[in-house]
């Protein structure tokens, strides 16, 4: 059995699997704020309250908001922010009595969709996550890479490439940089450039509504949109030419983007023809949970 455990910076899931990847458990608890001995302690008890009610005994994965350093084995970049500086996977291990493998949330949703989600199948897959935030995570030959410095997948922070001469210099990031593709293509991005153009504050599902509906400012803003993230999604084709890229995060249910971004994509793409497919996520939400399961392919599990 494996088990995933989904940190978010609100609530904590857990979820079990059995070796086909079928549900047999799922549970969902509030996260502790501020206290990294609380979080230890909710995770640990989620795990057991999953193992007791399945019977059985399974490997343990987490996703996590953040990443961990190979360096030093700290967490860091991590939005909640009480994990940071701290050993997490060595006293998750203490605390369980075994060994946990920790990815960043993007690639666990990533490797989710690459074993049995929109992905399944594919040679490679970059999964993208557009939310809060923008982030993403590489699966070569159904296993997640995270690269020497486990930031494989962090598109999100190069600068939006291609820029037109009214986009620069680009928006201040948290990160110290400008022009961040967080910055044009988020969720929070959409809403702000909408506003700043339009002088209106609509949420991304109203924009996207109101363009449904033939307004035509919103549907000059989403083409605008689906053009940013053609762009964007061409450099990253350019550069690891995946054989399908799958969309999660709440900007991932604009219907719009599916016809629209590879459209446009081939502009930008250094090849005469681009086969490379976009697709919309499997699990939706549980991705994340179902990839931290994952972590552990069967044979490994402890």
């Amino acid at each position: 059995m494996r088990i995933g455990i989904d940190l978010g910076g609100t609530k904590i899931e857990g979820l079990a699997l059995d070796a086909a990847g079928r549900e047999r458990a799922r549970r969902r608890i509030a996260a502790p704020q501020g206290s990294y001995e609380a979080t230890v302690a909710a995770i640990r008890d989620l795990v057991a309250a999953l193992e007791a009610e399945t019977g059985e005994r399974g490997s343990v994965g987490l996703g996590i908001p953040g990443m961990v350093s190979p360096a030093t084995g700290l967490v860091k970049n991590a939005n909640s922010t009480w994990l940071i500086g701290h050993p997490l996977a060595r006293d998750l291990e203490a605390a369980l009595a075994r060994p946990v493998r920790l990815a960043n949330d993007a690639d666990c949703f990533a490797l989710s969709e690459a074993t049995d989600g929109a992905g399944a199948g594919a040679a490679s897959v970059f999964g993208v996550i557009l939310g809060t935030g923008v982030g993403g995570g590489i699966v070569i030959g159904g296993r997640l890479h995270g690269g020497p410095n486990a930031i494989a997948g962090e598109w999100g922070h190069n600068p939006l490439p291609w820029m037109h001469p009214d986009e620069y210099p680009g928006t201040g990031c948290y990160c110290g940089k400008k022009g961040c593709i967080e910055t044009w293509i988020s969720g929070p991005a959409f809403a702000r450039l909408y506003s700043e153009e339009e002088g209106e504050a609509l949420t991304p599902p109203e924009i996207v509504a109101a363009a449904e509906a033939g307004s035509r400012p919103a549907r000059l803003a989403l083409r605008r949109y689906a053009d940013r993230l053609a762009r964007a999604l061409a450099h990253l084709i350019n550069i690891l030419d995946p054989e399908i890229v799958v969309l999660g995060g709440g900007m991932s249910n604009t219907e719009a983007l599916y016809d629209e971004v590879p459209a446009r994509w081939g502009a930008y793409v250094f090849s005469d023809t681009v086969v490379t497919r976009l697709a919309r996520n499997r699990h939706g939400d549980s991705s994340g949970v179902r990839g931290a399961a994952w972590l552990w392919p069967g044979e490994e599990s402890p």
